[in-house]
């Protein structure tokens, strides 16, 4: 069952942005969003919270421009995500224009697994590095901190996940979520760590004298791009900082001013740049991206992202756009065996946890997996494939109500030994154990759950804006709205209303078109992934979007929710 409920929206702030010059919808929906003044808004650079709040960026400038004077080799060691891809992008752009001896690092997600553990310093000691700079990993890599250092190498640590009761040994960490940490945007994306250290460091090399007629100060501007992609992919919480650096990066995207691979994963992707989006980055741009990391190897990624050369970047584009159309065939073959493990399945005997292993599943889609039959079942479930040495390897996502790293460590100290390797965040994470001990995990899972969540959680509710005006559908309004930032934490408007349903039909066996009746209009609505014929009335919670065929754009109402009125 699917409960919608529209969000309060406190008059007076309504009132107040009405007056500083907001369109009464913004208005409206943004007082809902807890918006007071217009200045909140402001996505100008100079509203950026300073790097110097940001605990270890100030030490680990001075480590880095130290390394670079001393013309050190620096190996940027990633992650196989878009988040990690985009932050190794970054760290790699920005030493190399700070003059920097840099190359970078991946984890093969198949071999080495994630972060950076004694193997893949092993890996990395083979390139004779002076310093390992981790991006969106490192903050649990105890042992891999220890292995450097008995090598001789030095450490920085950038990260943003939650980190355990003992922190590694690194020379320097940087991760907003670390003890001590009083930076007020706990929400940074690993890009977003890397690119506030990159900051640090310009500073600190201009405090040096390092610029000047023949050397000029770089602009990292240029890597707003990269930047916004990995927030927005990362499903990070879009505070008013992260807004910022996202908007800042649609800026540029629309103005032309971006790195010739996210202009060729635009092009793959058969979007528009100038009216580039969040909803770009997020749903067709980085999962081009994450495609590389999910089948492949993360460095063709990376690779895409790092080159200036438009032909190469159009190449590789090209690439991932194939792995991308691999990975959606996996996923629905393994939609439909998941499907069938849930055919018997009783989810009030069950309990509220869901945990899932096929050993013919792909360990690069479970994560996938995982977020579809969640909000199939509107559970925390976890995803399991098989990996080597009889190791299983799964991943999780959570409803609201249940964070999911903390329950997972609920787990651990339940059955102390049953996970092998954890982590995440409170809506997705990772585990790894034996294959003969899912079953016990399964239970604990389903039993932890159950003691965290709430009754009321269980049900699946949609928080909408309330009705949208039948003047306010046109195509006007949803290019304004499309024109703004919205993401994790501050959703994009979602409306509700009751219809006359004059014609419906099936789209290629799986999508519902619709055409709607309200008042006098006549209006064209689809619902992706559903085929129930909701009758002659229906209840809708939808998203006022821009359909664009055949070079003609007209409104277009995306259902989220539908039901007999």
């Amino acid at each position: 069952m699917t409960q919608l409920i529209a969000r309060p929206v406190p008059p007076r702030p309504q009132w107040q942005l009405e007056q500083e010059g907001l369109h009464p919808l913004l208005a409206r929906i943004y007082a809902a969003r807890g918006i007071k003044h217009k200045a909140e808004l402001d996505y100008d650079l100079k509203s950026l919270i300073p790097p110097s709040q940001l605990t270890g960026t100030e030490e680990a400038a001075i480590l880095l421009a130290d390394a670079i004077e001393a013309e050190a080799r620096i190996l940027v060691v990633g992650d196989y995500d878009c988040d990690g891809a985009t932050a190794t992008a970054v760290a790699v752009r920005a030493l190399r224009l700070l003059g920097g001896t840099v190359d970078y690092l991946v984890p093969d997600r198949f071999v080495h697994g994630y972060g950076l553990s004694p193997q893949i310093v092993e890996l990395a000691a083979e390139r004779q590095p002076d310093l390992l700079v981790t991006v969106d990993n490192g903050i649990a890599s105890i042992e891999g901190v220890e292995a450097a250092r008995q090598l001789g190498i030095a450490t920085l640590i950038t990260d943003h996940h939650l980190p355990a009761e003992t922190l590694p040994e690194a020379d320097c960490i940087v991760n907003p979520n670390q003890p001590g940490c009083t930076f007020p945007s706990k929400a940074l994306a690993g890009v977003g760590v890397m690119f506030y250290v990159a900051l640090a460091l310009r500073a600190e090399m201009r405090r040096r004298g390092a610029f000047g007629p023949e050397r000029p100060e770089p602009n990292f501007s240029c890597l707003l791009d990269l930047v916004a992609l990995g927030t927005v992919a990362d499903v990070v919480k879009l505070d008013h900082n992260n807004r910022i650096l996202v908007a800042q990066g649609l800026k540029r995207m629309r103005e032309g001013k971006l790195t010739p691979g996210i202009r060729a994963l635009f092009r793959a992707a058969g979007r528009n740049l100038q009216t580039a989006s969040a909803f770009d980055l997020g749903f067709t741009v980085g999962p081009r991206l994450n495609a590389a990391g999910r089948l492949s190897d993360m460095s063709l990624g990376i690779e895409c992202l790092i080159t200036d050369d438009e032909a190469r970047a159009a190449n590789i584009a090209q690439q991932l756009d194939q792995l991308n159309r691999e990975r959606r065939e996996i996923e629905a073959g393994m939609q439909e065996q998941a499907l069938i493990h849930l055919e018997n399945f009783d989810l009030e005997a069950s309990g509220a946890g869901v945990a899932l292993f096929d050993p013919d599943w792909h360990q690069g889609v479970v994560g996938i997996l995982a977020s579809r039959i969640k909000e199939k079942l509107h559970r925390p479930v976890f995803a399991f494939a098989r990996g080597d040495d009889g190791q299983i390897k799964g991943s999780g996502r959570s409803i609201p109500g249940l964070h999911l790293r903390d329950a997972l460590d609920l787990v651990s100290k339940r059955a102390p030994g049953i996970l092998l390797r954890f982590g995440g965040h409170a809506m997705a994470a990772g585990a790894t154990l034996m294959e003969e001990r899912f079953e016990e995990f399964k239970s604990l899972f389903a039993q932890v759950a159950d003691e965290l969540l709430n009754p009321a959680d269980l049900t699946r509710t949609l928080e909408t804006d309330g009705a949208l005006e039948a003047g306010y559908i046109s195509l006007q309004v949803a290019e304004m709205l499309a024109g703004e930032v919205w993401g994790q934490g501050f959703p994009a408007p979602l409306f509700e209303d009751v219809f006359e349903v004059e014609s419906q039909r099936v789209l290629k066996d799986k999508h519902l078109k619709l055409r709607l009746k309200k008042e006098r209009s006549l209006l064209e609505a689809i619902q992706f992934n559903a085929t129930e014929n909701p009758g002659p009335r229906a209840r809708l919670a939808y998203r006022l979007t821009i359909n664009d065929y055949n070079g003609v754009q007209t409104p277009q109402l995306v259902v989220e929710h539908c039901a007999p009125a």
